[in-house]
């Protein structure tokens, strides 16, 4: 039979196989190059651990270790389709833009972790507050932005805005994540009905602009004739006007000239300029100067004697023919 001393010692055994083995297993614990460890004693945090490698603690339960990952996560709002269908999309995507149309958005999110400690007891369920954060975040963005800019040319501000906004949302709940990077997946509109309306009044939008682009062109080209011409006439009233400067400068001198000549023989002048006067008025009369004393004008007409003269070199006929009998 066996003794209670014997029992008390086989138990004290086993106790101590158990405490040793808890001890032995509990002391040492590995860190992965893509983990990042906490140390709880007694349930409270000493220190993070994020180096890889094998690292010792005093055995539980008066330390523990709790991991979390240092890889990139991604969290997925919504559930597009592809090629321009919708498909499942829950009813929290469904969104009002800033000039009342409804449409249907959805968006990956990059994060990860950075503070162990506050991502582990700062939060009962910080992925949770994540999603609802970037719903937030998004629908704000949404609701601000126009329907053009939102299925077209603004995704990329949209990106932006709502990152800037969730990083502020989850800096101030402070549950220990970063965000890293914002995706619009896709911005549709609800249905295949509304999809082609939009895509008619874009099109006649897009034909109006064609031709606002087409009519300042030939505003631009006729402005452009336009100015040309002025330059040609500006260049031309320029021209005239050096010339008739010219040409003014050019009757002072002659004036000035003329006028010396007049202080030193006022009456040979005057009768110069008479002259010349009536040679420019009258360029076709015949000018006679006679001696008028009062008794009978003689006058002899020197002009038309001139003209019956006969020219230098030219014989009259007679002589001409007696030369050609000699």
């Amino acid at each position: 039979m066996v003794s209670l001393k014997k029992i008390y010692t086989i138990t004290g055994l086993v106790l101590l196989i158990i405490i040793l083995g808890i001890t032995a297993f509990t002391t040492w614990y590995t860190v992965d190059e893509s983990d990042q460890a906490v140390i709880l004693t007694f349930g409270k945090v000493e220190e993070g651990i994020t180096e890889p490698g094998l690292h010792f603690k005093l055995p539980w339960p008066i330390q523990s270790v709790e991991k979390v990952s240092k890889e990139t996560f991604s969290l997925q709002f919504g559930n597009g389709g592809k090629e321009g269908k919708s498909k499942d999309f829950p009813e929290e995507t469904k969104m009002i833009t800033g000039d009342e149309y409804i449409v249907l958005a959805d968006l990956v999110v990059q994060w990860k972790i950075t503070d162990p400690e506050k991502y582990l007891y700062n939060a009962q369920n910080p992925k949770e507050i994540l999603y609802d954060a970037t719903s937030a975040s998004l629908r704000s963005i949404i609701g601000n932005s126009s329907i053009d800019n939102a299925l077209t040319s603004g995704k990329a501000d949209i990106e932006a805005d709502v990152r800037d906004l969730l990083s502020s949302l989850i800096e101030k709940y402070d549950i220990g994540i970063s965000i890293l990077a914002v995706k619009l997946q896709d911005v549709e509109l609800p249905n295949e009905e509304v999809r082609k309306a939009f895509t008619d009044v874009t099109d006649a939008r897009e034909t109006a602009d064609t031709k606002k682009n087409e009519a300042n062109k030939y505003v631009n080209q006729r402005m452009n004739e336009v100015k040309g011409e002025e330059a040609a006439i500006k260049l031309k009233a320029e021209g005239e006007k050096a010339a008739r400067l010219e040409k003014a400068r050019g009757d002072v001198a002659v004036f000035n000239k003329l006028y010396e000549e007049y202080r030193k023989n006022p009456d040979i002048t005057k009768e110069r300029l008479v002259l010349e006067t009536l040679e420019q008025v009258l360029p076709s009369a015949q000018i006679y100067i006679m001696n008028d004393d009062g008794n009978t004008m003689k006058y002899f007409p020197i002009q038309p004697l001139e003209k019956e003269l006969p020219k230098e070199n030219e014989l009259p006929e007679e002589k001409k023919e007696g030369s050609e009998k000699k």
